[in-house]
């Protein structure tokens, strides 16, 4: 499936289906996000968590592309466990 972002528009013939939210999770990490490479590191796994996520959910709604609208990521801290990873929330509409 393709991912459109933000200003990235879908092809003038698809036919939208309906927006959708859809979340994501990175990989978990040791530790807390401070250093930039950890932060980096997850904020890619997080892009393909989310790719992977939408493509699922785009078969299953009988999608063939998304157009990513809104996007908000928070940085998540389990202190029991010491690991930090970064949460996304989209919103998206999906097209045929």
């Amino acid at each position: 499936m393709k991912v459109y972002w933000h200003r990235e528009l879908p092809p003038l013939q698809a036919v939208p289906l309906g927006e959708h939210t859809i979340e994501a999770d990175s990989a978990h990490v040791r530790g807390r996000l401070v250093n930039p490479d950890v932060w980096q590191r997850c904020a890619n796994d997080l892009s393909k968590g989310l790719e992977v996520r939408l493509s699922q959910e785009g078969a299953r709604l009988g999608g063939d592309c998304a157009h990513v609208l809104d996007e908000h990521v928070d940085a998540k801290h389990d202190p029991a466990r010491d690991e930090a990873w970064l949460h996304g929330r989209y919103t998206y509409m999906l097209y045929r």
